[in-house]
């Protein structure tokens, strides 16, 4: 038995170093395989960067007709969609307010944007849709006349709003795509003080 005063403390740590350094070479690369290291890592992070540009590019709009004419919102405003039922029409409201309806316990303005756009009236039928949009602060229902559904857009594929588009249907404008989807701009619907009627006065 060797006791502490027999070690040789010096040939431990030299052992000690030696073992050290062949660690330390065993995990060396060379340089070829560093390049490749790096080159694999470049892929992989451009790769990345397509992908979150990719993702940023896409909008996802829900589409709906007003007359007929194709108007999309954002997805990401988007509520929820139902039947229009149980409205209750409200006096001394612009003609654009179609009324207030209950939903899930909560009342919403009903808005005809076919009125505040000056589009054609067809009317109200059992037909007719809901879509709910919102914000931090507040939520809208906004009449359709029909859901197309929702579909993916390329934000290069929206252009500016044409020149002829002026007043009202111009500022809620987002811009129109290569197939003349109207795309519209939730925020500015839901911010603006001419089309909001406030809930608490109609009660």
């Amino acid at each position: 038995m060797i006791t502490p005063e027999q070690t040789d403390w010096e040939e431990v740590h030299r052992r000690i170093e030696t073992m050290r350094v062949a660690i330390e070479k065993g995990f060396e690369r060379s340089p070829e395989a560093e390049r490749q290291v790096l080159r694999t890592r470049a892929q992989q992070l451009a790769k990345e960067l397509q992908t979150a540009e990719a993702v940023s590019e896409i909008m996802e709009v829900i589409e709906f007709e007003l007359g007929s004419e194709h108007y999309a919102l954002p997805l990401v405003q988007v509520q929820t969609v139902c039947l229009l039922k149980d409205l209750t029409p409200v006096p001394c409201t612009p003609s654009f307010v179609l009324g207030i309806m209950n939903l899930r316990g909560e009342i919403r303005t009903v808005i005809d944007l076919k009125k505040f756009f000056d589009l054609p009236d067809t009317g109200i039928t059992e037909l007719n849709k809901i879509i709910i949009i919102q914000n931090d602060d507040m939520q809208l229902a906004i009449l359709a006349d029909a859901i197309r559904g929702v579909r993916r857009i390329r934000l290069d594929d929206i252009q500016p709003a044409l020149p002829t588009l002026t007043g009202v249907r111009a500022d809620y404008l987002r811009g129109i795509t290569s197939d003349r989807l109207v795309v519209l701009d939730a925020g500015r619907i839901l911010s603006d003080p001419r089309i909001l009627v406030d809930d608490k006065d109609q009660a």
